[in-house]
């Protein structure tokens, strides 16, 4: 497969990722450089949704590690299968195999527990690994995945080293919950992505959503777009746009009005606080919202 900027700009549009040329640049040279792509961005901006197209558009396997405070290595690596090497033990006990004899069985690849990282690091063919919220993980866990992401390759005292037969495309996300490390940022190229504005908002709608009237996709863009401009401890992802208007077609609304907005904002925000909010303000933006067309 000859990856070129063709290559990566159609598999965008094949996958209806609506997108610009600095998201397919980005990609191409993660790709043909062999580097880490670090995304960051506010979340539901359409991270994690990069990783899941690369994977489409290589006809490959994501591999997909989530982060959180107090991720360890053997979360993210791989574990013994304990109960398994116990069953084994007792029976090969009974058989009066020595320690030496025992070890060689308990200790072999049909007693490994393969986490996300060393199983993109052993498939045998090129998979996406995506780490997604990085920003989550502790920094002594951060540190680790530098040496991973520098030599790809993993060591295991009871096994040897495991080197990537096929070095996977890395992927990692960050909503930017903390800084970080310089050392991290040296080894991946860098890629921010905003939550779109009004024009590439419609378009993702039109892509995604089948036979949604064109003046409605503008309306619904446009209102979302006013949302997000207040100061709401959230902001409506594109996801939740999305979801939004699909329930806005379910419940057969033609404009949106006041009432549709009272009755799906639900959808849009998930704080009380946003709710108060934007339901004192819909009589101000929604006429702003119609004249979108």
């Amino acid at each position: 497969m000859k990856i070129t900027q063709d290559f990566v700009a159609e598999g965008l549009r094949h996958a209806r990722y609506v997108t610009n040329e600095r998201v397919e640049t980005a990609l191409y040279l993660a790709l043909v450089l062999e580097k880490p792509l670090l995304i960051e961005g506010p979340a539901g901006a359409g991270k994690t949704e990069i990783a899941k197209v690369l994977a489409q558009m290589l006809g490959t396997e994501l591999v997909r590690l989530q982060c959180y405070e107090g991720l360890d290595e053997a979360r993210a690596l791989y574990e013994w299968n304990y109960q398994k090497q116990l069953l084994r033990l007792q029976a090969d006990e009974q058989q009066g195999l020595g320690w030496e004899q025992l070890s060689q069985h308990i200790f072999s690849r049909e007693y490994l527990l393969e986490r996300p990282l060393l199983k993109a690091i052993s498939t045998p063919r090129k998979v996406v690994l995506l780490i997604d919220e990085i920003d989550k993980s502790d920094e002594e866990f951060e540190a680790f995945l530098l040496e991973l992401l520098s030599d790809f390759q993993i060591s295991i005292p009871e096994l040897g080293t495991i080197r990537a037969q096929e070095r996977p495309a890395v992927v990692l996300t960050s909503n930017r919950a903390r800084e970080l490390s310089e050392a991290l940022r040296r080894r991946c190229l860098h890629l921010f992505i905003e939550l779109p504005g009004i024009e590439q908002e419609r378009r993702i709608l039109e892509l995604k959503i089948p036979n949604l009237d064109a003046a409605m996709a503008a309306a619904a863009a446009r209102f979302v777009n006013a949302l997000r401009k207040l100061d709401l401890a959230k902001q409506p992802s594109v996801a939740e746009t999305l979801d939004w208007v699909r329930a806005l077609i379910q419940l057969g609304v033609k404009e949106i009005d006041q009432q549709a907005v009272r009755a799906t904002l639900g959808l849009l925000l998930k704080h009380e606080s946003d709710r108060a909010l934007v339901e004192g303000k819909t009589a101000a933006i929604i006429p702003r919202a119609r004249q979108a067309h």
